[in-house]
């Protein structure tokens, strides 16, 4: 049986906030592709259901992509960007690690320039074994 292990990893969302997505030229990473077509997330609401299982993505190619991983630990934002992934400007992710080789996605929101930023949602990949 053959796997395709981008979507064994994380599953894409079938509906996604989607427009037409252009043509990335140099980009041999279609395979690890975040979304399938260009996703703008317009508010809080659609960040909360569709953010997560694109965060959850992008975490599974950290952990075996180190370019991506460092690309993505200098600026979340714009690499998910980059990947046809559009946030609202009053979102911001911060690329955590605290002591141990697994990084935590952090999702702020700001609500107003005198509020401070509040945590939205973590992710961050745990290994478990079974027996």
């Amino acid at each position: 049986m053959r796997l395709n292990l981008p979507q064994v990893l994380v599953p894409l969302a079938r509906r996604l906030p989607a427009g037409p997505r252009p043509a990335r030229e140099g980009d041999d990473a279609d395979a690890f592709d975040l979304v399938r077509t260009e996703t703008r997330l317009k508010n809080r609401a659609q960040v909360e259901r569709y953010l997560p299982d694109i965060l959850g993505r992008a975490l599974a190619r950290i952990w075996i992509d180190p370019i991506f991983r460092d690309r993505f630990a200098a600026d979340p934002v714009a690499t998910l960007a980059a990947y046809d992934v559009f946030l609202p400007e009053t979102i911001t992710i911060a690329f955590e690690i605290e002591g141990h080789a697994r990084p935590r996605l952090v999702v702020y929101e700001q609500k107003g320039p005198l509020r401070p930023k509040q945590r939205m949602l973590y992710l961050q990949l745990v290994m478990k074994a079974g027996k």
